[in-house]
């Protein structure tokens, strides 16, 4: 049965998807978007009359709001093929850095959809519970109530399968609401033949278990898909080859300020300072950031932006009071960073400026790390010091 499964969606894509391995093609996103939503559509609407044929035969509320449930996920996938059209445009000048954003868009808006339907199942079923309604049932029509499990357990693999080969949020979303539905219908099923045994009120209670169901699953969908609207964290794995592939670069001695936004999946844009000798070229320096930069949009799906840090690297004074501070930071916390570190000399006394990267559950205020870098750094040497610090948080 699984490999059946996995022919058929291996012959879907096939047939109407381009060049599928070259997922980071926006115009083969835009295939599979289309296809997703297209088999989406077919699907439930075949099923909401099936199931609505059911329900009204059998005077099953839960299966009749089971249909109304595929209604709307075949809504749900005309808005997510809406939304990978929309994202599949280039950018323009009001929207410079593309269209990505709107399959998080679609995504949240299929999760509202869920989770009306959801409520609007819950209202239904509590009343059918107060007042019941008789449910008549023969084996064709039990049998046509079934058949939504294995074409929405066929759907939950397509669906999975088209995600992870495109990173879609949209058909994440729409995958879980499948898993989903195969629950709803199992209770909808148990409800139906039970309700013929019983005059228990079993038909609006197996609805109110389901739409119970229904809601929890388009919260997780809107949790899933608002996170990276509001600007979420990057993935750590990323960040990481990110930092790999700078450091490649000999003449750059460090990375730091690193700032990463998804406008889209596979879409991020980057920048960071890079820290380099103060003694090299100017020019040489600017076409090796450049150089950088070209080879990581190459193997990652970052555009990135440095910004070139001055590092004195061969002054033996400036490496002391360097280290002195990173070390001082690592006696407080080894998660703290020292970066931007700069030596100023003035009639007073020697100022040491620098920026302290902090993780955002340090149990410190800023007033209380500039003092304790400052009473330990001022004992260091046996000239007057001075410290002066901006504290920073990381964004990745």
């Amino acid at each position: 049965m699984l490999f059946a499964r996995l022919i058929l969606t291996g012959l879907l894509i096939r047939l109407f998807v381009k060049n599928p391995d070259q997922t980071s093609d926006q115009r083969v996103r835009e295939s599979y978007g289309i296809l997703g939503g297209a088999v989406g559509i077919v699907c439930n609407v075949l099923l909401f009359i099936v199931k609505l044929s059911v329900g009204l035969l059998t005077g099953s509320i839960a299966v009749a709001a089971d249909a109304v449930n595929n209604l709307s996920d075949a809504g749900s996938a005309m808005i997510a093929l809406f939304g990978a059209r929309m994202a599949a445009r280039p950018a323009d000048d009001r929207h410079p850095f593309g269209h990505g954003r709107m399959e998080y868009v679609a995504g949240l808006v299929v999760a509202v959809i869920i989770i009306a339907v959801g409520l609007d199942f819950f209202k239904s079923s509590v009343e059918r519970i107060f007042e019941p309604a008789e449910v008549t049932l023969s084996a064709l029509l039990f049998v046509l109530a079934a058949c939504s499990i294995p074409v929405k357990l066929w759907m939950f693999f397509f669906y999975r399968t088209l995600a992870k080969r495109i990173d879609s949020p949209v058909l994440r979303a729409t995958a879980f609401d499948s898993l989903s539905d195969i629950l709803t219908t199992s209770v909808v099923l148990i409800s139906l033949y039970t309700s013929t045994l019983t005059s228990f009120p079993v038909d609006g209670v197996a609805g109110v278990l389901v739409a119970g169901l229904v809601v929890v699953g388009g919260v997780k969908v809107v949790r899933d898909t608002i996170n990276p609207l509001l600007g979420e964290t990057p993935d750590p794995a990323l960040v990481s080859r990110l930092v790999e592939k700078v450091l490649e670069n000999p003449d750059i001695c460090g990375i730091h300020d690193l700032m990463m936004h998804n406008y889209g999946p596979g879409r991020y844009f980057a920048t960071a300072h890079a820290e380099v000798n103060s003694d090299a070229d100017p020019v040489s320096i600017h076409d090796s950031l450049e150089n950088t930069e070209r080879q990581v949009s190459c193997v990652l799906p970052v555009r990135l932006v440095l910004h070139c840090d001055p590092f004195q690297k061969n002054d033996p004074e400036y490496k002391k009071w360097r280290l002195a501070a990173v070390g001082t930071a690592h006696e407080f916390d080894a998660r703290f960073q020292v970066y931007d570190f700069r030596m100023v000399r003035t009639p007073e006394a020697l100022q040491l400026r620098f920026d302290l990267l902090v993780p955002r559950d340090c149990p410190h205020n800023p007033a209380e790390l500039r003092e304790m870098f400052q009473r330990k750094l001022a004992g260091e040497g046996g000239e007057p010091v001075k410290v002066v610090i901006r504290i920073e948080h990381a964004f990745v």
